[in-house]
C-alpha cells in the first residue's frame, strides 16, 4: 500500500528538526533510518502530516568513548555500524553481540540503534538491551535536554516517554566491568525475524563463582522489553550452579504473562522463556571459563 500524503522536510541542523517538531507536535515523525515508520505508514497505521528527516544532519553518527568507559551512540548510528564498531566490542560487548540478531543485513545496514529504541517494539533486541544494561537516553526539544534512565522510559506498546516534541538524540551504556559477562538467546520462526521469546543476560560474577550482579531483560514477553526482579534476587549472591539457573527460570516464568497470538499462546511462550532463561544464564557463564 502507499503511504498517506505528508508533507515531507529535511532540516540540515538538529535545531531546525526540532523547531520543525515543535511545530507541528503530533502531526509529525522523525525519520531516520525509516525502517520502521515507512512500513507503518504504507499499511496505513500511522498517518503523520508531516515526516522531519533527519538523516542529513552533521554529529549524529558518532560513537563515542567517554573516559570513565562508557560509550554513547548518536541518533544516526546504524545497526550495521555498531555491528563492525571496535570500541563498541571493547567497551559494549553486549551490543556487539546482540547485533546480528537483529533484522537482516539489508535493513541493519539503514535501520538505526536509537530508531530501535525510540520505536520500542516489544518483540525487538535493543529495548531489552537498553533495560539489562542500565543505559540513559537523551531526549532533546526545542526547549533543551532532558536524560531519561532506561526503566522509566518504555511505557506500553510502542509507547516510549518521549514527547511529540521531542528527537531520541543519545544514549549512553555505562562502562562494562571486568567482572561482567553477558548473553543474547532467543526463538523466531526464521533468523531475522521478530522474537517469539528472546532474553539479554548480564551478570557480574567473581572469583568464587558468586554472582554479585544480575539483569535479566527479557523481549517478546510483554507489552515492552521486561526485567524479572525476582528472578534477578535468587541469582543475587548465589553460586553459579545448573540448581542456581533452574530455580531462577522456574521464578521468571512465574513473573511473566507473556500475551497470545497466532505464533503462539501465552502457556508455550512462558515455557520458552523459562528455557531461554536457562540457555542465557548458561550462555553467560560459560564465558567466564567455567560451566555450571
Amino acid at each position: 500500500m502507499k503511504a498517506p500524503p505528508f508533507t515531507y522536510h529535511r532540516p540540515d541542523s538538529l535545531d531546525e528538526a526540532l523547531a520543525l517538531l515543535g511545530e507541528h507536535g503530533d502531526d509529525a515523525k522523525v525519520l531516520a533510518g525509516g525502517q520502521s515508520l515507512i512500513p507503518l505508514m504504507g499499511l496505513r497505521m500511522g498517518r503523520p502530516e508531516h515526516v522531519v528527516d533527519i538523516g542529513r544532519i552533521p554529529g549524529l553518527a558518532d560513537i563515542t568513548l567517554h573516559d570513565d568507559g562508557s560509550v554513547s551512540l548518536g541518533a544516526l548510528v546504524r545497526h550495521e555500524q555498531a555491528k563492525t564498531s571496535d570500541v563498541i566490542a571493547e567497551h559494549a560487548p553486549l551490543i556487539a553481540e546482540t547485533m546480528p540478531w537483529v533484522a537482516h543485513r539489508a535493513i541493519r545496514t539503514r535501520g538505526t540503534v536509537l530508531g530501535s529504541i525510540a520505536h520500542g517494539d516489544p518483540a525487538a533486541e535493543m529495548p531489552a538491551v537498553v533495560l539489562a544494561t542500565g543505559a540513559t537516553l537523551v531526549a532533546s526539544s526545542a526547549s533543551g535536554r532532558r536524560e531519561i534512565p532506561a526503566g522509566a522510559f518504555f511505557q506500553g506498546y510502542l509507547d516510549t516517554a518521549l514527547r511529540p516534541d521531542e528527537i531520541l538524540t543519545e544514549v549512553t551504556f555505562p562502562a562494562w566491568p571486568s567482572e561482567a559477562v553477558g548473553s543474547v538467546v532467543e526463538v523466531a520462526r526464521r533468523h531475522g525475524d521478530y522474537a517469539l521469546v528472546g532474553l539479554i543476560t548480564r551478570l557480574e560474577i567473581s572469583a568464587n563463582d558468586i554472582i554479585t550482579n544480575a539483569a535479566l531483560s527479557y523481549f517478546g514477553a510483554a507489552s515492552t522489553a521486561v526485567r524479572t526482579p525476582a528472578a534477578e534476587d535468587v541469582l543475587l549472591g548465589a553460586r553459579a550452579t545448573a540448581d542456581t539457573f533452574a530455580r531462577a527460570a522456574q521464578i521468571a516464568m512465574s513473573e511473566l504473562n507473556p500475551p497470545a497470538d497466532i505464533h503462539g499462546t501465552t502457556a508455550y511462550r512462558k515455557h520458552l522463556a523459562g528455557t531461554l532463561t536457562r540457555r542465557g544464564l548458561d550462555a553467560a557463564f560459560a564465558k567466564t571459563g567455567a560451566s555450571a
